[in-house]
């Protein structure tokens, strides 16, 4: 699990961090370019950037399908609990319970409906035509408009990013009948700052 755990927030970071320096890198370029050095503002403009917004784009999808699987296993989302904080404990359990399920079951519908729509959006042509198999009527599917890419890989975060974010909702649920506890984000908390301090003692 601590793998799966890594990887996802690595998966996260990377994203993230991608996304601001290609967008830092898209922007200099274009104030760069516009600076009348002899030679190299014309080599600037013979540099294509024009890519930069659509792979930003896709990449801030795939965050914040990501992202929220990552906000439910660390209780970050924001939730609106006061009316469930004042039951007593039996029944707030009873609804805090009937609400994890309630978003695995809707979770689990999106990727459901993800999957299929990704499948006949061009994947089934992919994976017919790495098989070797015959593509006869099945359409290749759409492609974006500035990288040129499978439109079906671009929409592979709803049922990854949502498939992940049913697993976090039921791995919080099984927690919470076992434990009776709840993730739960400590906003005034900063990592690492508890390890310098025990190492300045």
């Amino acid at each position: 699990m601590k793998i799966l755990n890594h990887l996802e927030e690595w998966f996260i970071t990377f994203l993230m961090g991608g996304a601001t320096t290609i967008i830092f890198v898209a922007v200099m370029h274009r104030y760069a370019a516009g600076v009348p050095i002899p030679g190299v503002q014309d080599w600037l403009l013979g540099v294509n950037f024009g890519w930069t917004q659509e792979l930003c784009i896709i990449m801030f999808v795939w965050m914040a399908k990501f992202g929220a699987a990552y906000g439910v296993r660390t209780g970050i989302h924001v939730g609106v609990d006061v009316l469930i904080n004042q039951m007593q404990r039996p029944l707030r359990n009873k609804f805090i319970i009937f609400g994890l399920f309630a978003g695995a079951t809707f979770t689990a519908i999106v990727a459901t409906l993800g999957a299929n729509f990704v499948w006949e959006n061009g994947m089934h042509y992919a994976v017919y035509t790495l098989l070797g198999k015959a593509t006869t009527g099945i359409p290749q599917g759409p492609t974006t408009p500035d990288l040129e890419w499978p439109t079906w890989i671009v929409y592979g975060a709803v049922p990854l990013g949502s498939s992940l974010m049913c697993f976090r909702f039921l791995q919080v649920m099984v927690q919470f009948i076992r434990t009776g506890d709840l993730p739960h984000h400590d906003h005034g908390h900063v990592d690492g700052i508890e390890e310098e301090k025990e190492n300045i003692k």
